[in-house]
């Protein structure tokens, strides 16, 4: 799934539309702040994998990459609730392009 020029989703396509709707803003909004913020931004990947599927303890594991003026930063987290997910994986890649 591709947002934009500049962003690609994967691995998203078995979530609810509800869900999709909130991962779109909160991708979204880090998108804008990188594009903002980051010199030379060039694009945001995010990869979703469900790592346990039992009903009711599910886990899922987000990988990030932003791509920016020649570089790579990428960063990884597991947890039970996919928005705590992919908020801390994106905070992650934010402070890591930031501080540069």
């Amino acid at each position: 799934m591709q947002l934009g020029g500049q962003i690609v989703l994967s691995g998203f396509k078995e979530l609810k539309p509800a869900e999709i709707i909130v991962v779109k803003k909160l991708v979204g909004s880090y998108a804008r702040k990188f594009s903002d913020n980051v010199k030379g931004y060039e694009s945001l990947n995010i990869h979703l994998k469900e790592v346990h599927k039992t009903p009711g303890s599910e886990k899922f594991e987000i990988h990030a990459r932003v791509l920016y003026d020649g570089k790579v930063e990428a960063s990884e987290v597991i947890d039970r609730n996919i928005f705590v997910a992919l908020d801390s994986v994106l905070k992650k890649i934010e402070v890591l392009v930031l501080s540069k």
